[in-house]
């Protein structure tokens, strides 16, 4: 083992061609009568590295895209509080419709790639989520607030998990999954910024920033479209029934939706209710706590850049688990030193210490399960993570409803040590995933 990770370091890193970066060779059909398809897939030629590079930007854009509409929630809770005139318990409802719509899109996804294949599933992520933010821009009545997060949550699904198949699918995936994860991470990391700037300088009008989410989603539509034209993605010979049902059977499948389910249940609680937290607990400001969040999110967003390659060549398994029992220092730093500064920083050494958990799961999903069957499990395990994106930030709400926000510190720690745990329980596989 010592001998390989030296043989590792001193080898020299070939220098990736965008003609590298899409699907491998087999992600195309072949038309009946034996003709090539009409996107024959990458080549070196001058075309084909245009189109790529323009596919790999909308990739990164679905990401920004979503981490726009997750990152932006924490930092307006306390304006849709006093808007709607409801209390945390209410504002906890929303993750529940954010749940069913990535739970709708795991049941239909196997359903739908076949009649609609990579660029439709992605164009009509893309639309959802235009009409979900341009819904939230007329400060509807709450039910329909909170109603719109089930069409940004299936769109996003959609979107998440087809782009997250077809980056997998490249030479070299750990760095393009770092990559279009980062700009997840940018999302979340420029949409407090946002909310807060945009609410405050409209004298609390916090609906005015999906104005501004509303213009990104529309050009997510557009790039989509005209990105994928023409390209053509697997299909499998396996009915989606089937599919599903030999998804369902790989532990692997199961012991990573549980690693997701802990980790988005996290990472969603903290960013979710963080704010909220600062302001009660901390008797910090609403025009500062609005901005913290961009310490967690500014870490996440650096570490998936900075961290892919190592977390790949040092062993992605061991990797983690050393993020982890640092992101648990950083998350007890935060819960028992009552200092904003020392807060800011604590949570910027958090986000860091959790970024490369979620591209490095994908990572390992794609060496463990078959290719044919990444989109069906990819997005079943997305699912169950996404239900713990959703269970856990509800719960926490509903209980700080009665005994205070301060619960997410407890709830938090005890998230972290269970995905630490879960982690170590995933199956091995082929490469360097020790």
């Amino acid at each position: 083992m010592s001998s390989t990770l030296t043989q590792t370091q001193t080898r020299e890193v070939a220098p990736v061609e965008l003609a590298e970066i899409p699907p491998a060779a087999g992600n195309y059909d072949v038309h009946s009568d034996g003709t090539p398809p009409d996107d024959p897939g990458p080549t070196a030629d001058a075309p084909n590295k245009t189109v790529n590079a323009l596919r790999l930007i909308s990739a990164n854009l679905c990401f920004l895209t979503a981490g726009i509409n997750d990152g932006s929630l924490g930092a307006l809770v306390p304006y849709i509080k006093s808007h709607y005139g409801i209390g945390t318990g209410l504002v906890a409802i929303i993750y529940i419709p954010t749940f069913l719509g990535w739970l709708t899109a795991a049941l239909t996804l196997p359903l739908l790639h076949r009649p609609l294949g990579t660029r439709g599933l992605l164009f009509l992520g893309a639309l959802l989520q235009l009409i979900a933010q341009i819904i939230r821009a007329t400060a509807p009545p709450y039910p329909l607030f909170a109603c719109s997060f089930f069409l940004a949550g299936l769109g996003i699904a959609f979107q998440d998990s087809t782009a997250n198949t077809y980056i997998a699918s490249a030479p070299l995936a750990h760095r393009w999954l770092g990559l279009v994860h980062a700009m997840y991470g940018l999302g979340c990391l420029v949409a407090p910024l946002l909310a807060t700037g945009i609410a405050t300088a409209a004298g609390g009008r916090w609906n005015l920033f999906y104005t501004a989410a509303v213009g990104i989603g529309a050009l997510n539509v557009v790039l989509v479209g005209v990105a994928f034209r023409g390209y053509r993605s697997e299909k499998s010979p396996q009915s989606p029934r089937k599919q599903m049902g030999e998804v369902l059977r790989m532990r692997a499948v199961w012991t990573l939706s549980a690693f997701y389910f802990c980790y988005l249940g996290a990472v969603i609680t903290i960013s979710g209710w963080v704010v909220d937290f600062l302001i009660t607990v901390r008797s910090a400001p609403l025009s500062t706590a609005g901005y913290l969040p961009m310490s967690f999110f500014g870490g996440v967003t650096l570490s998936r850049l900075a961290l892919a390659e190592p977390t790949h060549r040092y062993g992605e398994r061991r990797m983690i688990l050393l993020y982890l029992l640092l992101a648990l220092g950083a998350q007890l730093v935060f819960w028992l030193v009552p200092n904003l500064a020392a807060n800011a920083v604590a949570l910027g050494v958090l986000g860091f210490m959790l970024g490369p958990l979620f591209a490095t799961g994908v990572s390992v999903a794609t060496k463990l399960v078959p290719a044919e069957l990444h989109t069906a499990a990819l997005g079943w395990i997305f699912v169950v993570g996404q239900a713990g994106g959703a269970v856990w930030p509800a719960l926490t709400g509903v209980v700080a409803a009665k005994h205070g926000v301060g619960v997410l510190q407890p709830v938090a720690v005890g998230l972290m040590v269970a995905t630490a745990g879960v982690w170590a329980m995933v199956p091995k596989g082929k490469g360097r995933d020790e």
